[in-house]
Formats: C-alpha cells, sequence, structure tokens
C-alpha cells in the first residue's frame, strides 16, 4: 500500500537527528506565526476580509488584469500574455534575445520553477543566477527548493559551508558561521549583478488600480535584479491581482505573519515602470489558472499567497520533507496544486496527508487545502488511482458495519487477534501501518457487553 511519497519519506526518516531538527524547525516557525497572529485582535477578521477579495478578485479577474495591463502600459512597459510554460519561456528568451543578454540575475520566483524556465533558458544560452541565498545554494547544489518561502532550510550550516569550499566561494576551511558564509554568498553574487544584461522578479501582488508590481523579499535581491541591469522582467500568475491599495493592505498584513513569522519583510518594493534609461516587461501567465477557476470543487486554490504557512504546520511535510512529494511544490498545498496539473501523476501525493485540517486552521486567505485534499481521495477511484487493497478493506468493513449480527460475530472472535505473534503483523509488505506500532490489546467483552452487564458506568 506504499505510495511514492511514503517510500520517499521513509528515506527521509533514516536519518532520525535531521527529520527531528527538520520537524522542530518548522513548528518553531508555526510558533513565530501565532504568537504574530495572536498579537493582533483583528488577526481572524483580516483572514475573513482576505478571501473575500480573492474570490471577488478572481471571479473579476479579465476585468482586472485589463485594468492592470491599462495602468503599466500608459507608463511605457511592455505586457505580454502566456497561456501555458512553453508560451511563457519562448517569450523570454524572445526578449532576451532582442536585447543580446547573455546572463540574466533574477530573485526567487516558484512561477519560474512551475515553468522549468532555468532549465530552458540554460539550453539555450542564457546563463541565469538566482539571487536569492537559498535558491543560489541549491542551484549550485543542482536541487530543488523544498519550502516555497524558505527553499534551503532543510540544509544545515555545514553543508552549505562544505559545498562553498567546494565552489571556491568560501576561504576559510571549517569556517560554517553564518555570518561569514553569508558575507561569501554577498561577495560572490555581487560580480554576477554587475556582469548580468537583465534582471527577473517574481510578483508577489499586482496592484490593479495603480498598476503597481509587488516584491517581498528579505534579502533585497529583487532590488539589486532590477537597479543594476537597465532591463526588468517580470514573471507574474495571473491569479496575483488584487484590486488597489486597501487590498494590498489586508495581504501585506498576513503574508509575512504568516511565512516566517515576521511582523513584515524587510523589503516591499513597487515597480510601476522601468528606471530611467530602462526597460521593464511584465509576463501574465495563465498555465492552467483559467481552468482551475473553472473548478467548482477546487477554484479556491487561487486565492493561495504561496506564504508555506500550510506546510510549516503539516504533520506530514514536517517529518518527511519537501522532497518527498512528487510535485515540485510540496505540503498540503502543493498537493493540491499537483493534482490540478495532472491527477494521475501526481494521486501519490494525496495520501500525504492526516486530514488533521492544521493547514485548513492557519491559511491567511482560507484556501482550506486540506478540505480540498479530502475531496481529492473520493475521486481516486474514478481515476483509477485508488489503492485496492484499502478499497477491499473498506468494503470488508462496509459489510460487517451494515450487518449488526456479523459485526457481533467479528467481534466476539477479535480477542483471538491477541494470539498471533507480533512477526506476523509487522511484515511490511502485507501490513505497512504495523511498523512502528504495536498490536492492540483486544477486550475479552466489548463495551456495549460490558454495558449491559451493569459493568462500566
Amino acid at each position: 500500500m506504499s505510495t511514492l511519497h511514503a517510500k520517499a519519506a521513509r528515506r527521509f526518516n533514516e536519518d532520525r537527528d535531521k527529520t527531528t531538527w527538520h520537524d522542530a524547525t518548522f513548528w518553531s516557525v508555526r510558533q513565530k506565526r501565532d504568537d504574530m497572529a495572536f498579537g493582533l485582535p483583528e488577526w481572524e477578521q483580516l483572514r475573513d476580509q482576505a478571501s473575500q477579495i480573492k474570490r471577488h478578485t478572481v471571479s473579476h479577474l479579465a476585468d482586472y488584469l485589463e485594468q492592470f495591463s491599462t495602468q503599466l502600459e500608459s507608463r511605457g512597459v511592455v505586457v505580454h500574455w502566456a497561456k501555458d510554460a512553453a508560451d511563457f519561456n519562448h517569450t523570454v528568451l524572445d526578449i532576451l534575445r532582442r536585447h543580446g543578454v547573455t546572463k540574466m540575475v533574477k530573485s526567487k520566483s516558484m512561477l519560474t520553477e512551475e515553468c522549468e524556465m532555468n532549465p530552458f533558458l540554460m539550453a539555450n544560452g542564457i546563463d541565469v543566477v538566482e539571487t536569492d541565498l537559498g535558491e543560489r545554494i541549491l542551484q549550485l547544489l543542482g536541487q530543488k527548493p523544498s519550502h516555497i518561502v524558505m527553499p534551503a532550510i532543510h540544509l544545515k550550516r555545514e553543508e552549505v559551508g562544505r559545498m562553498f569550499e567546494q565552489k571556491g566561494i568560501s576561504h576559510e576551511p571549517g569556517n560554517y558561521d553564518p555570518t561569514y558564509l553569508t558575507a561569501c554568498a554577498r561577495e560572490h553574487l555581487r560580480n554576477q549583478f554587475m556582469e548580468a544584461g537583465a534582471g527577473m522578479t517574481g510578483c508577489n501582488f499586482g496592484v490593479a488600480a495603480t498598476g503597481d508590481v509587488v516584491v517581498c523579499t528579505n534579502e533585497g535581491n529583487a532590488d539589486m535584479s532590477t537597479s543594476m541591469p537597465k532591463l526588468h522582467l517580470v514573471a507574474m500568475g495571473i491569479e496575483k491581482i488584487v484590486p488597489d491599495y486597501r487590498s494590498l493592505a489586508v495581504f501585506q498584513r498576513l503574508l509575512c505573519r504568516s511565512a516566517t513569522g515576521q511582523p513584515t519583510t524587510a523589503y516591499t518594493s513597487h515597480f510601476r515602470q522601468a528606471r530611467p534609461g530602462g526597460e521593464m516587461h511584465v509576463i501574465l501567465v495563465d498555465n492552467g489558472r483559467s481552468d482551475i477557476l473553472a473548478d467548482p470543487d477546487h477554484w479556491e486554490t487561487l486565492k493561495c499567497i504561496r506564504c508555506g504557512s500550510c506546510m510549516n504546520t503539516c504533520p506530514v511535510y514536517r517529518r518527511s520533507g519537501g522532497y518527498s512529494y512528487t510535485y515540485f511544490i510540496p505540503g498540503p498545498i502543493g498537493i493540491n496544486l499537483g493534482m490540478l496539473r495532472d491527477p494521475r501523476r501526481y494521486s501519490d501525493n494525496v495520501s500525504a496527508c492526516t486530514l488533521c485540517l492544521s493547514c485548513d486552521n492557519v491559511c491567511p486567505t482560507h484556501v482550506g487545502p486540506g478540505s480540498q485534499v479530502y475531496l481529492w481521495r473520493q475521486r481516486l477511484d474514478s481515476l483509477g488511482r485508488a489503492n485496492e487493497s484499502k478499497k477491499l478493506m473498506s468494503e470488508g468493513m462496509e459489510l460487517l458495519f451494515e450487518h449488526p449480527a456479523l459485526y457481533a460475530s467479528a467481534l466476539s472472535l477479535a480477542p483471538l487477534a491477541n494470539l498471533v505473534p507480533g512477526s506476523l503483523t509487522h511484515i511490511r509488505q502485507l501490513n505497512p501501518w504495523g511498523v512502528g506500532h504495536d498490536m492492540p490489546h483486544f477486550a475479552r467483552e466489548p463495551f456495549h457487553t460490558l454495558w449491559k452487564k451493569g459493568k462500566v458506568k
């Protein structure tokens, strides 16, 4: 009954110390989030308001996108529309080639990960340099992000330090002090900014009324990516639109508190037009978002602001790691996004959920990731992806529960299970649930019999 996620999680858990550290690290972020939330009496009101704003915006998406693009174009910004990942990647490549760019620096963007932009551009002769420290570390290691906000949080400083030594970025062997390593990374990236012919940012929010592209970072790398090169490209999913500044203020108060437990990000940058002598392009990407909007059960996934709070609280993510999921975005929101992308390909992730609904409880925009996972589980059989063993067990339980006499007979025989040796109940291939669990001891008499006899009150 093991899924691809379960098998990968088993490998992750082989290093118990690292698993424990991973679990504790993200739980501490969840606790910081709670401290921030409890410090605002209006927190739940803000969540409700954010949900309503998103609901309104995505239901009037065409209108707000037109307003947004008109505002940008009025200030000389070139707006492009990309229907899918291939369209987006080719648009970026065409812009870079027209300007003779061979190196581009970029700040963190999950949309570019979604479209696999980096390998596409590199295959076409463009050197792409990630400037977010976590993303740069992963790029040098040849890894994908394991978290959407803290992409390299699964790595310890010793691992980063050894890699920096191998790449010639640090010059003091054995010095794994974070301050020193950060200084080495900044020195390494400084020349990249100077040499780049273009810079790319993502977009946390696009303000329709003003045409603002709002980018939130803690390192200032987005500002460096736009202030040094004269060519600025923006990768933006169409669901990032918010109506106006008043709406933006709601999300600004929620985003960072939910993501990292900070009251705000160190840098919140607004881009409306190219800097003097420069050029700015905004690429609005659909890539399946219109299809999600048309899904009556899962359209609320578009309300997600990519804060990562569902991952920080998820007991499965914390104990299995981001690389145990088959979709590039892990955790509860990643399960849903993967299923919306290709339900048969990514169905193994649906089991990576206890349905504790902790993610529903912390989501700042009421996406309800756990509740949506439950809906996906109901569709597994129709998708041809239901586990046959689980189906058989469910059918057996249904048979028992619908026939009281049969149930009573089975219950009376249950104590016989106490005689079964533990070695027979812990065979991984036959009973994966038995691994790490002891067989329960069955009472001689069931509770309702004891009740009828007056033995319990």
